[in-house]
């Protein structure tokens, strides 16, 4: 009998532990574990790539998607500009990936905005993914509306991009999504200082 309360007893105590953990670790947990996993809800061919900004930030609309450029991380620098054959290119870490032939459009009169399109043979597309774990927020107060999540989680919209010349493209946004009981899942581009935004971008020759 004895062995059997110190065996509840330690169940107990290991619960109350991971409850904690999840409840004041759970980002980071579930940063983590997205290291290696997350869920694939969305993927779509890129149909159109548009940039409005001044070269470096701005933001990069993929299909009726924008994707910001302003939010970085320190150790990701990257550049949107033409090049001499007036292709829509980005350039990050000395290399530089061409998406496509600028087009000449009526959207173009609106100051500093490029568009383009993936040329024939290119395979590129836009995916959404979200994390496995969601971690619970039950210290979360919204004083201006009495409205809070109960539930968090990252969400990941990804571009992978493989050109016919053998070129690729990757590049990753992570963001934070909100849950609310009786309305679901947000749509996901909820920002937090220091962990959301632009956060890898490769090119490969």
């Amino acid at each position: 009998m004895r062995r059997i309360l110190i065996l509840f007893a330690t169940l107990a105590l290991g619960a109350a532990a991971f409850a904690a953990l999840w409840i004041f670790k759970g980002r980071e947990l579930s940063s983590f574990i997205d290291r290696y996993w997350t869920v694939e809800s969305q993927s779509a061919p890129i149909q159109s790539v548009g940039y409005e900004g001044s070269g470096t930030g701005g933001i990069l609309i993929i299909n009726d998607v924008n994707l910001s450029l302003n939010d970085v991380r320190p150790d990701v620098s990257l550049s949107v500009g033409s090049t001499k054959d007036d292709q829509l290119a980005l350039a990050s870490s000395g290399k530089v990936f061409p998406f496509g032939p600028i087009k000449s459009s009526a959207s173009q009169e609106i100051a500093e905005r490029l568009a383009t399109a993936p040329p024939p043979g290119d395979q590129a597309f836009l995916a959404t993914r979200h994390s496995v774990l969601s971690w619970p927020t039950p210290f979360d107060m919204n004083l201006m509306t009495g409205h809070s999540p109960s539930w968090k989680r990252n969400i990941y919209q990804e571009i992978r991009w493989n050109k016919s010349s053998g070129a690729k493209l990757q590049m990753l946004w992570r963001y934070e999504q909100f849950f609310y009981p009786g309305n679901g899942w947000t749509s996901g581009f909820m920002t937090r200082e220091g962990s959301t935004g632009l956060i890898r971008v490769e090119i490969k020759d």
